[in-house]
């Protein structure tokens, strides 16, 4: 049966970080247990009701493509069994399935963004500007249209509460410096170039997705937290795709769109959901793990 956590309590361990979904804790020895909450996120504000086993599912998903896609860059997994540093009295099966243990990494302050298609934030600069993250595209593209070819838009990584930022990769490199910067660019596009491909023989379309990473003390990239999940990619139903209007996904969409509905500013705290957006939400996670992974959940 899928679980249900909100927020997680290890006693004993060292609580790193709580983002919009994920709970660090250090586990000393140079390696981190990171917990995949059911907590959601919808416009950068944490939502008070979780979507019930949604962090079994997103780290399933994660765990999936991190061995499909290791030949390509090694990932931040360990291997170490969760069970082995759990504390104890700890219930084992509320993390089996949510948790992994990790290697400490130093983050690229950059989100690494590939994208195959013009749609979301991408679609808005375009419209404006012509380009997205100063990349020139070609006049007359519509909603929803594959470019060209996948282009790599970085942009800043905000602090729980505030917004991400499109930034072009001048700034990028400004940042990070130039070598890493391009490896974190190669990297983010042959991965996304072989997860969409590996998404259409299913019948999905891979429209755009974020990746995270990380170096270790030899200054060696790896991907790291979550990786091609419907949290930080763009998936759409290969059937319902249609250019010219914004696809429906694989993600939080019924929570968005339920959301614009209401009188609400997109500031904290953020409203209840209903029973109805809820169910119809984890539906769509299920199906995405099932299509892609092969994987079905109670």
């Amino acid at each position: 049966m899928a679980t249900t956590l909100l927020q997680s309590d290890l006693p004993g361990l060292t609580l790193r970080h709580r983002g919009k979904v994920r709970d660090v804790f250090d586990l000393g020895n140079e390696t981190l247990l990171i917990v995949a909450t059911d907590r959601l996120s919808a416009f950068d504000v944490v939502l008070p009701d979780p979507i019930p086993g949604k962090g079994e599912m997103l780290c399933q998903i994660s765990n999936f493509w991190f061995d499909k896609t290791a030949h390509i860059l090694p990932n931040h997994l360990t291997g170490i069994d969760v069970a082995s540093v759990l504390p104890a009295g700890v219930d084992r099966a509320l993390y089996a399935r949510r948790a992994v243990v990790t290697k400490k990494l130093k983050p690229v302050p950059v989100e690494a963004i590939a994208r195959g298609y013009v749609i979301g934030s991408g679609w808005k600069d375009y419209q404006r500007t012509g380009r997205i993250s100063g990349i020139a595209l070609p006049d007359g593209l519509q909603q929803a249209e594959q470019l060209p070819q996948p282009i790599f838009t970085p942009s800043t990584k905000a602090a729980v509460g505030d917004h991400d930022e499109n930034i072009d990769f001048d700034t990028m490199v400004a940042t990070v410096g130039a070598d890493l910067a391009e490896q974190v660019r190669d990297a983010t596009l042959r991965i996304y170039q072989y997860a969409a491909d590996y998404a259409a023989l299913r019948g999905i379309v891979l429209a755009d997705t974020k990746f995270e990473f990380g170096t270790d003390a030899d200054g060696r990239l790896y991907v790291m937290d979550e990786m091609l999940t419907p949290d930080s990619s763009r998936y759409w139903p290969a059937d319902q795709y249609q250019v010219g209007s914004s696809p429906p996904s694989y993600d939080k969409q019924f929570v968005r769109d339920y959301l614009e509905t209401l009188d609400w500013d997109k500031t904290a705290p953020g409203p209840a959901l209903p029973a109805e957006v809820i169910e119809r939400t984890r539906a769509k996670y299920a199906e995405a793990l099932q299509r892609l992974a092969g994987i079905s959940v109670d």
